[in-house]
C-alpha cells in the first residue's frame, strides 16, 4: 500500500520537479493514516520525517517498522540510505513551536554532516537536515518568495520573523535597494547573513541584519519608510526573550497594522499563518486592499495538503 503510494505520487511530483527546474520538494506528506510520515527532497539527500503519534508497538517493533520503511522508501526513490535524513516531528500547531533544536538522538545522515547548500530558482541556500526539526527553508513558500522577487526592483524591503532569511535572498536577488532582515534568534539571524553571503549580497549599507523582537521592532520603524514588507509569523510564542505572548489568532490585527503603518502609501504587506484555524478580521484592519493569495501561492507538491494562508495587503 505504502510503495504503491509513494511511486505513484513519485512519479507525478518528479515529473513536475524536473520540468521546473527543481531540486528541493516535498514528495509525500502523511497521505496514509499508517504511514504518518512527511518526505521531502533536498537535492540528492532525503528528510524524512516521522509525525509523532500512538502507534501501539514496542519500541523494537518500531524500529523494525521504521527500517522498513526506511528500505522501502531508499528503493522507491532510488536513494542510497546514508543520504536519509530521519526526524521525529510533534504533531503543532504553527512552524512546530518556532525553530526547535532537535536533540532526541542523532539523525541518520552523511558522515554526519547535517549542513548543504542546495538550490531553488537558481538562488544557493544553505540547509541543515540533521540539527534543527525544520531544515531552514520552507518548501510551501517557493512561489511566494518568487512574487516577492519579482515586484522588488529599486524597493525597501522589510523581512520580519525572517528565520533564515530566504525571503531576504529573493529580495535581494530581485534589486531591491534596500533588504532589512529582522529576527528573534541570532543562530538564524547569522544563518540569513549566510545565505545572504553566499548569493553575494554583502554590502552592509544595503542588507542590514536587526536581532529584535518583531513585536517591539515595529512600534519603532519609521512611518512610511518600505515599499514591501514580508511576514510570516509563529502562531504562538512565549519566548523569555520576547517582552509579550504572541498568539497570531488575537494579535494579527495589530501586527499587520503596525506593519501597514511602516510602508508608503501603495506599499503591499504579505502577510502568512501557519495556524489552521486562523480567521481574518477584516473588520480591524487598516488596509485599502485585501487579497487571500494562498491558493495562487501553492506549489505543486503542496497541492491539497497545504496547511496554511497567505495574504497580499496594500496600504
Amino acid at each position: 500500500m505504502f510503495r504503491n503510494r509513494l511511486s505513484k505520487v513519485f512519479r507525478h511530483l518528479g515529473k513536475h520537479a524536473r520540468r521546473l527546474g527543481i531540486s528541493c520538494y516535498r514528495v509525500y506528506d502523511h497521505d496514509l493514516p499508517e504511514f504518518p510520515l512527511c518526505i521531502e527532497f533536498y537535492g540528492d539527500k532525503l528528510y524524512v520525517a516521522e509525525y509523532k503519534r500512538y502507534h501501539g508497538m514496542t519500541d523494537e517493533q518500531h524500529d523494525e517498522w521504521m527500517e522498513q520503511s526506511l528500505e522501502l522508501i531508499a528503493g522507491v526513490l532510488s536513494v542510497g540510505k546514508d543520504s536519509i535524513f530521519l526526524k521525529l516531528r510533534q504533531r503543532k500547531p504553527g512552524r512546530l513551536g518556532q525553530y526547535q533544536k532537535y536533540n532526541e538522538g542523532p539523525a541518520t545522515g552523511i558522515s554526519g554532516q547535517h549542513e548543504l547548500v542546495v538550490e531553488e530558482n537558481g538562488l544557493k541556500f544553505i540547509v541543515n537536515l540533521g540539527d534543527y526539526l525544520d531544515t531552514g527553508l520552507f518548501l510551501d513558500h517557493r512561489v511566494t518568495r518568487q512574487l516577492v522577487r519579482e515586484e522588488c526592483a529599486g524597493k525597501k524591503v522589510l523581512n520580519l520573523f525572517a528565520y533564515t532569511g530566504s525571503f531576504s535572498v529573493y529580495a535581494a536577488a530581485g534589486g531591491a535597494r534596500e533588504v532589512v532582515t529582522v529576527d528573534l534568534s541570532k543562530t538564524y539571524l547569522n544563518w540569513a547573513e549566510k545565505n545572504m553571503a553566499l548569493n553575494g549580497f554583502a554590502d552592509s549599507t544595503v542588507y542590514t541584519f536587526i536581532h529584535a523582537d518583531v513585536l517591539q521592532y515595529l512600534k519603532k520603524i519609521p512611518p512610511g519608510h518600505f515599499d514591501i514588507i514580508i511576514m510570516d509569523p509563529p502562531t504562538f510564542s512565549n519566548s523569555k526573550r520576547m517582552e509579550d505572548i504572541l498568539d497570531i489568532q488575537r494579535d494579527h490585527a495589530r501586527l499587520i497594522n503596525d506593519c501597514l503603518q511602516g510602508l508608503k502609501e501603495g506599499g503591499t504587506l504579505y502577510f502568512s499563518t501557519n495556524f489552521r484555524k486562523f480567521e481574518l478580521d477584516t473588520a480591524k484592519i487598516r488596509a485599502t486592499s485585501i487579497k487571500d493569495i494562498t491558493k495562487t501561492t501553492t506549489p505543486f507538491d503542496f497541492e491539497g495538503r497545504l496547511f496554511r494562508f497567505c495574504y497580499c495587503m496594500v496600504r
